[in-house]
């Protein structure tokens, strides 16, 4: 008994002509066109990459969104610090549904913005009698003497200036605070601040984890962004920087942060990443999904595509 015809998986055998078709030379002819376009757009446009940003580069251009961002780090307040996991407990983290996804994963990149931003660089500085006193004054303190501290310099922080190459912030009972947010400002502003934070565990390393999170946590990196068009608002996940086009393929993945609800929760990152793992689902059971699968073959779609051939029927 033969086995009936399925239009939507089986092909009919081929019984039109055929026309002599050369893949070597059609390859060739597309190898020497693409390479000589690559070469020549790039001798005229260039590469549209920006300098590295540097916490050099920063600190120099806004010391005092620096020392605030510094300040943040010391009190708890910055993103990084309740960030939660993969650095920290502070917070479950994103959400998709009722699963907390991060708090799965664990903390298994650790990061105590006080220790490692703070403390752990301003004791790398070459000796320096009152820094060395601060710190020791400091690891001396107990939790609520620290914490009173660091209350009283962030309540005066609000006036926080920058003159003479000092932060000045008319601060009272704060401590060695004063002397840590401006030794760590200058820091900061030499280069040291950028190397400290790269080799805490170890010289030769390629981990810039720690860097680009207190980057992140200020201000500075975030108006660039905006300027060049990279802020998720801006659909900057497939834009370059400058006005040049960036990466359009990724025009689904960066389209649902621009509608709602994803472009006001605070779980966006994790329920985009849901929406495209159950359309990559989908896309792979597009063979296997009745109905679905028969939408070429009703709509005749590739009759349009391959019209030449169809029109010769």
């Amino acid at each position: 008994m033969s086995k009936s015809f399925r239009p939507d998986v089986d092909a009919p055998e081929w019984r039109g002509g055929y026309t002599p078709y050369d893949i070597i030379k059609e390859g060739t002819i597309a190898l020497v066109v693409v390479a000589v376009l690559t070469v020549a757009l790039a001798l005229i446009f260039s590469s549209p990459d920006e300098h590295a940003v540097t916490i050099k580069t920063w600190s120099n251009a806004t010391p005092v969104d620096f020392a605030q961002t510094a300040l943040s780090e010391l009190n708890g307040t910055s993103g990084t610090a309740q960030y939660g996991a993969p650095y920290n407990t502070a917070s479950d983290g994103q959400k998709l549904g009722p699963l907390s996804l991060a708090k799965w994963v664990g903390v298994h990149q650790p990061v105590n913005t006080i220790q490692d931003f703070v403390i752990d660089p301003l004791t790398a500085l070459p000796d320096q009698s009152a820094l060395t006193q601060a710190l020791d004054a400091w690891r001396g303190a107990t939790a609520s003497t620290r914490s009173g501290w660091v209350d009283n310099y962030t309540k005066a922080a609000t006036q926080m200036t920058y003159a003479h190459g000092q932060i000045v912030v008319p601060a009272t009972n704060a401590g060695p605070v004063p002397l840590f947010i401006n030794d760590l400002t200058m820091m900061a502003r030499s280069g040291a601040l950028d190397q400290a934070l790269v080799t805490q565990h170890g010289f030769y390393t390629t981990n810039y984890t720690k860097p680009l999170l207190f980057l992140s946590d200020g201000s500075y990196l975030a108006s660039l962004a905006q300027k060049d068009h990279l802020l998720g608002t801006q659909w900057g996940m497939m834009n370059e920087t400058g006005s040049y086009p960036g990466q359009a393929w990724l025009w689904l993945y960066t389209f649902w942060y621009q509608v709602t609800p994803f472009s006001t929760s605070a779980n966006a990152d994790v329920q985009v990443w849901g929406v495209m793992m159950l359309l990559s689902v989908v896309l792979l059971f597009v063979p296997f999904i009745p109905g679905l699968r028969s939408i070429p073959r009703k709509t005749r779609v590739y009759r349009l595509i391959w019209r030449e051939h169809y029109q010769n029927l």
